[in-house]
C-alpha cells in the first residue's frame, strides 16, 4: 500500500525513512512543501496534507498534539481510510498528560476524524527507535490497538514489516494505557538519566 506521513519532524522522517528502507511508497503530507523538498525521492514523494491523503490509503499522523485535532478535521471525511495516531497528549515541560483515565489522545482524535479507521501505534517510544527498532537483545516492542479489526491488523503488519515486535494490543480504548506507557519511556530518558537510546521488549516464557 502506498502510506502518507502528515507531518515531517523528528518522529515523520523517522517513520518515513524506515519504510523507504524497506520498499514501501510514501507521501509526506506537510503545510510548506517547498521546506521540505529534500525528503523527496525514489520512493517518497512531499506534497500537502490533501495530496499525500488522494495518493495514500493509510495516513501516519505524527504531527504535535495540539495540531492534531486541526489537521484531522481540516481533511473533513476521512472516507474509510487508517489513521494511524502516533502522538501523545504531553503536557508542556514533559510534566505528565494532557487527558488520560477515562479517555485518551486517540479517542479524542477518533472523534474528530470522520469516517477514519483509527488505530494508535507509533507512540511508546522515541523516533531513534522508530527509525533503527534493531537491539541486540531483539526488536523494539510496539503495541497496537484500534477499533477495527481489519485497520488493526494491517497496521500490526506494517509494523512487523518495518522491523517492531508488534502486538494487537485490542480495542482503541486501549490508548488509556498506550499513552502513559510512553510517558515511561520519557520519563526514564529525560528524568533518570537513561538517554534516548534504548527501549523495551516483551519477553515470552517457555511453553
Amino acid at each position: 500500500m502506498t502510506i502518507a506521513i502528515l507531518g515531517a519532524g523528528n518522529v515523520g522522517k523517522a517513520l518515513g525513512g524506515r519504510l523507504v528502507a524497506r520498499g514501501e511508497r510514501l507521501h509526506y503530507g506537510v503545510p510548506e512543501p517547498a521546506k521540505y523538498a529534500a525528503l523527496s525521492g525514489t520512493h517518497a514523494e512531499v506534497g500537502t496534507v490533501a495530496e499525500a491523503l488522494a495518493a495514500s490509503d493509510l495516513a501516519i499522523l505524527a504531527v504535535p498534539y495540539d495540531a492534531a485535532a486541526p489537521v484531522v478535521e481540516a481533511v473533513g471525511d476521512w472516507s474509510g481510510r487508517i489513521l494511524v495516531d502516533a502522538t501523545n497528549p504531553i503536557a508542556p515541560g514533559l510534566s505528565g498528560l494532557l487527558v488520560g483515565t477515562t479517555t485518551s489522545g486517540a479517542e479524542q482524535i477518533a472523534a474528530r476524524a470522520h469516517n477514519a479507521r483509527v488505530v494508535k501505534a507509533f507512540n511508546t517510544t522515541g523516533f531513534e527507535n522508530l527509525a533503527d527498532p534493531e537491539y541486540p537483545g531483539g526488536p523494539v516492542f510496539m503495541p497496537v490497538c484500534g477499533d477495527d479489526a481489519d485497520a488493526r491488523g494491517r497496521v500490526v503488519a506494517l509494523a512487523m514489516l518495518m522491523g517492531f515486535d508488534a502486538v494487537d494490543f485490542g480495542p482503541l480504548a486501549g490508548a488509556r494505557y498506550l499513552e502513559p506507557f510512553a510517558m515511561t519511556w520519557i520519563h526514564l530518558a529525560y528524568k533518570q538519566g537513561y538517554g534516548r537510546r534504548f527501549a523495551f521488549g516483551l519477553l515470552k516464557g517457555k511453553d
